[in-house]
């Protein structure tokens, strides 16, 4: 049994856009997660036209497929850049360092995989040598901002005794203060080299790229003693992909063009609650 999943902006999710859907698709009853916003209902098997009826409505809402079985997870696997939080932080180091038109070039294209993530991530710290350490304190107080309904993920999450790892291709520096900020559990990423009060323009090594976040989904399900499968990753860049397609709910938010395409489950018009409705939650079920 498959659920047919259709999530909008809140407010625009127009009833007669889900009734025609059900119809077409011969699904089973709706239901609403939330009024004007989320509805859901049952499939037997996956429609022939799905993926251009899903083309056809990409301007009105998100409309995914999700298996009925083992919907709720265990586990949340988050990037951090422009997932948990709506900045890249080495984008916003490097406006300090008044490189920002450069760095955000480079980390555009190695997002969207055109180029190689660790030679790129390399590249670009090279280009903050010299900052102040302060200026970490100053960009996470002035640049970053949460991504709408993070918080409230990671709550309803923990309120049914689930776990949640930040896994990031950025920095510790800005992931300890994230994953303490919404209550992750753990955070993973890389460290920015600093010597005398400034930074090296060296990151430490090994890298923590794509492999890496494969390697903390086996590692932290292996630990918790639970599944892949049990596992819901969200991300949106190509160094996400490996995590994406291996946890058994992979969730592309607001992702690149070449990630939306090797992702089955594409998140565009909602916020981090959709990764709750995904999974079959109301938003009264919400913490």
């Amino acid at each position: 049994m498959l659920i047919a999943s259709l999530i909008a902006k809140p407010g625009t999710l127009d009833a007669a856009l889900v009734d025609s859907l059900r119809n077409a698709f011969g699904g089973g009853t709706a239901t609403w997660l939330s009024p004007d916003e989320a509805a859901e209902f049952p499939l037997e098997v996956k429609p022939g036209n799905f993926d251009e009826v899903r083309d056809s409505i990409t301007t009105q809402a998100d409309l995914n497929l999700v298996p009925a079985e083992n919907r709720r997870k265990k586990m949340l696997l988050a990037d951090m850049d422009s997932t948990m939080i709506q900045q890249e932080c080495i984008d916003e180091l490097a406006e300090e360092a008044g490189v920002g038109a450069h760095v955000k070039d480079i980390t555009a294209r190695a997002m969207n995989g055109e180029l190689d993530f660790e030679g790129a991530l390399i590249e670009r710290v090279a280009l903050l040598k010299g900052l102040p350490e302060s200026v970490i304190d100053k960009v996470v107080a002035e640049r970053i901002t949460l991504m709408p309904g993070g918080q409230t993920l990671i709550d309803t999450m923990h309120a049914a005794s689930g776990h949640a790892a930040l896994v990031s291709g950025g920095f510790t520096a800005f992931t300890a203060r994230v994953s303490a900020l919404l209550g992750f559990d753990e955070n993973r990423a890389n460290t920015l080299l600093i010597d005398a009060g400034q930074l090296t323009g060296e990151v430490g090594r090994p890298i923590l790229g794509r492999e890496a976040k494969i390697e903390a989904l086996e590692q932290i399900t292996a630990r918790l003693g639970i599944t892949e499968a049990d596992a819901v990753a969200v991300g949106d860049g190509a160094n996400d992909l490996g995590m994406l397609n291996r946890a058994g709910m992979g969730v592309a938010l607001h992702a690149k063009p070449s990630v939306q395409a090797q992702c089955d489950l594409r998140i565009n018009h909602g916020d981090l609650t959709a990764l709750l409705f995904l999974q079959g939650y109301a938003r009264s079920d919400f913490a």
